[in-house]
């Protein structure tokens, strides 16, 4: 089967072909450098980390573009606060960011531009938008899109004109002449720093957020490209805007297929600092380690709601100990993956069903098991060379699972009395998973005529 994804934009999963063959160019809206990254951004990040993995996995070569916003409002806010310059802000924050996706095994993208080297390239957008008559200068000194001259709008979000308008509050027009109409270059303050601030034949200004990323996206990958991601919060408006801004500009579709990942809900509830159910990367990987944060994220498929709480993080790292255990219990063979292999194929056929990652993680506890029944270090491989199309099982097994051993006397003799119901129900494959797993982590069974008793090798 080839490689299918849902496209946000026709609401059908459609077959997956390159504009130009065995290469995708791929843009995925980053972060907004300001603070510490959270929890959310982890979630969208690691998604679209386990897309471009699969792409090159599939025999295709990826030009991988994520944007870094380092000019925005809240970003002049919080220099201001700090008493620090725009750029010293955005760039501690930058080596912040990747410090918390290098733990969490995000690969680097081909390109990461920053949106305040890409000004030249927005100012040229918005000139031609002024040409066509789809953007204005406002009594304010602000250029903006004129959303009702753009055919077309709203075919992102779903929605029309009319629904969009009955949302908005007449007070949002301050200058605008409809209420949809959003900024492309924001004029100047006199409070502002003067790294926040650029000239034009506008005046002195800045780019909105839209803009941003039509410029650096088209300069990078070109006016049309195959995939544009992030997450489903950026449907509206921020990706609809890039659509109309783009597409107005240069007359032709900016991306021929989007993606959004869902929601990350703190014990079902939005996360949020009001809350107080706020969770920086940082604050996560102080309780847990990254490849089991890495874990939860991944095995939820992309599309859907992720819900976060301990509870979920604690199950996440007991299914991770699992297929490490396979792991500790044969060398694997470092031969290329066998795609012909029966698990193999399965999990391949999951993952060209637009990345449905939580059959492929089905997969990956089958070949486990039968690593503990066979331990081939044949089939221990693939499992290995699976996971590491998720970014997952790379590490050493039996560090992993001694740094996470949570194992006192009551849980070793839960464990025993699990196995002991198991072997009376004659599932002896569960019997020697719990054996295995006990192994692993240096304790010892030694069955007897009057039970099983145990000892400690480390």
């Amino acid at each position: 089967m080839s490689l299918r994804i849902y496209n946000t934009l026709t609401r059908a999963l459609e077959e997956f072909s390159p504009l130009e063959p065995g290469h995708v160019r791929m843009y995925v809206c980053g972060i907004t450098v300001y603070d510490l990254c959270h929890i959310g951004h982890a979630r969208a990040n690691i998604a679209f980390d386990v897309v471009q993995r699969w792409l090159r996995a599939s025999g295709l070569r990826v030009t991988f573009v994520r944007n870094i916003t380092d000019i925005e409002d809240k970003i002049i806010r919080r220099a201001v606060e700090n008493g620090e310059t725009v750029r010293a802000l955005t760039d501690r924050m930058i080596g912040e960011m990747y410090r918390d996706f290098d733990a969490l095994g995000i690969e680097r993208p081909t390109h990461d531009p920053r949106a305040t080297d890409y000004v030249p390239q927005m100012l040229d957008i918005v000139r031609q938008l002024r040409a066509k008559g789809l953007a204005y200068v406002a009594a304010d000194g602000d250029v903006n899109f004129a959303v009702r001259k753009f055919p077309g709008y709203g075919k992102l979000s779903g929605k029309s004109l009319d629904e969009l308008h009955a949302g908005e509050r007449v007070a949002v027009l301050e200058g605008k002449q409809d209420p949809l109409d959003f900024v492309l270059w924001k004029s100047a303050k006199p409070s502002e720093p003067p790294d926040a601030k650029w000239d034009s034949e506008w005046g002195s200004g800045r780019p909105g957020w839209h803009i941003e990323c039509s410029a650096m996206a088209c300069a990078l990958l070109g006016e049309t490209f195959d995939i544009h991601g992030g997450g489903a919060d950026l449907q509206f408006p921020h990706h609809e805007n890039e659509i109309a801004q783009s597409e107005g500009a240069n007359d032709q579709p900016l991306a021929r297929v989007w993606m959004h990942n869902g929601f990350l809900n703190i014990d079902s509830e939005k996360m949020s600092k009001s809350l107080g159910n706020f969770f920086t990367i940082r604050d996560v990987l102080q309780k847990y380690d990254a490849e089991t944060v890495r874990f939860f994220i991944v095995r939820t498929h992309y599309r859907s709601a992720l819900n976060y709480s301990d509870m979920h993080l604690d199950d996440a790292h007991g299914s991770l100990r699992r297929l490490y255990t396979a792991l500790s219990l044969v060398a694997p063979d470092s031969a290329a993956l066998d795609w012909a292999e029966p698990h193999a194929a399965r999990f391949k056929a999951a993952m060209d069903n637009d990345f449905a990652v939580p059959e492929a993680m089905a997969v990956l506890f089958e070949l486990a098991a039968e690593v503990n029944r066979s331990k081939s270090a044949r089939l221990a491989g693939q499992l290995k060379g699976l996971g590491n199309c998720l970014g997952l099982l790379q590490g050493d097994p039996r560090a992993f699972l001694q740094a996470g051993a949570r194992l006192d006397e009551a849980s070793i003799q839960a464990l025993i009395l699990r196995r002991a119901d198991a072997k009376k129900a004659k599932n002896f494959s569960e019997a020697d998973r719990i054996r295995d797993e006990l192994l692993a982590q240096g304790v010892v069974l030694k069955d007897s005529p009057t039970g099983t008793t145990w000892e400690a090798t480390q």
